[in-house]
């Protein structure tokens, strides 16, 4: 029996792939996707799915941290474009993704077209000097996706549940105890996957179309160590500022956005990357780690459930042989 231990976009990501291989599992969390109207942002900041830009973007890999994350945001991908030809109601889109830099780094003016290629970057091309705004020195367009975040993570939870799987919601300070919770039965493994380009002067904006009625997304911002879950005027003054004059274009006519709402969320980092990994409790039992993907959880979602599937293989093919 397998348990894992999140809701968001990872642990639900993982929970389908290993019930498609035959296991038995329940997803635990304390929060659970639901419509955008009855999640408060306040009290449930830390519930990080819900609140994320949920995009993809080209992040080309300079180290073997970056070339891991860029094959698993590849198979993030493809199994997007699967998800999109044959489940319309999944909340996805796919769009054409368009960046502008005003001092790329060397990883940027080396990409080609042909590089991109073999990155496995669908319809990517570089964009002509006379095609650029003022003051950006390089850009590039290519084929992407964005999901609406409630949307979609209650599509995986449906298409779980409808397939067998349990969910319980309840709170744990540590994924250890989830092994002496009597009511849910022998438990063999936990998952754990709760989680807990730029401008000349470092900054970056974005705008993201969310489907499904879900406006646009603005941003962004990124403060380590700011724990505030307020948002600010003067935060969002500057982003709508940075972003009139970024897009100018995508303004036409209109002289002020209509802002719907201010969402703060949490990008849960880890230092030294994400962890993916085993962590044995018994000689038959362990946990299977898998979190502080930073702002790139729905980027690399299903990549990293592919790697949580790999070590639960691992980890059953040991055991059976301690069995024996």
């Amino acid at each position: 029996m397998l348990r894992t231990a999140s809701a968001g976009v990872i642990g639900l990501s993982s929970a389908l792939l290993i019930q498609a291989q035959g296991h038995q599992v329940t997803i635990l969390a304390r929060e659970f996707p639901g419509p955008f109207e009855t999640i408060d942002p306040k009290t449930q900041i830390n519930y990080t799915s819900p609140w994320g830009g949920a995009h993809n973007r080209m992040v080309p890999p300079t180290n073997a941290v970056e070339e891991r994350e860029h094959a698993m945001s590849i198979v993030t991908f493809r199994r997007m474009r699967a998800l999109h030809e044959h489940h319309p109601e999944a909340g996805l889109s796919f769009m054409k993704g368009i960046e502008y830099l005003e001092a790329p780094g060397p990883q940027y003016l080396a990409i080609t077209e042909e590089k991109a290629k073999e990155m496995g970057m669908e319809r990517f091309r570089l964009l002509k000097p006379e095609e650029l705004p003022e003051k950006v020195k390089w850009g590039c367009e290519y084929d992407t996706w964005c999901v609406n975040p409630m949307v979609y993570c209650s599509f995986l939870l449906r298409r779980f549940v409808f397939a067998g799987g349990k969910v319980v919601k309840r709170e744990v300070r540590d994924p250890v105890e989830i092994f002496a919770i009597t009511e849910l039965g022998p438990v063999d493994v936990v998952v754990n996957a709760s989680g807990s380009g730029q401008n000349a002067d470092g900054g970056w904006t974005f705008c993201i179309p969310r489907n499904f009625d879900g406006g646009t997304i603005i941003g962004g911002t990124k403060e380590p160590n700011d724990w505030n879950p307020n948002p600010l005027p003067e935060t969002r003054a500057r982003l709508l500022r940075t972003f009139t004059m970024a897009f100018p274009q995508v303004m036409g006519d209109v002289n002020e956005l209509k802002v719907i709402q201010d969402i703060v969320g949490r990008r849960p980092t880890r230092k030294g990357g994400m962890r993916l990994e085993k962590d044995a409790i018994t000689r038959d039992k362990c946990i299977i780690h898998a979190y502080g993907l930073g702002g790139r959880g729905y980027e690399l979602s299903w990549g990293v459930a592919e790697g949580v599937l790999k070590l639960l293989a691992e980890h059953t093919k040991a055991t059976r042989h301690i069995r024996l």
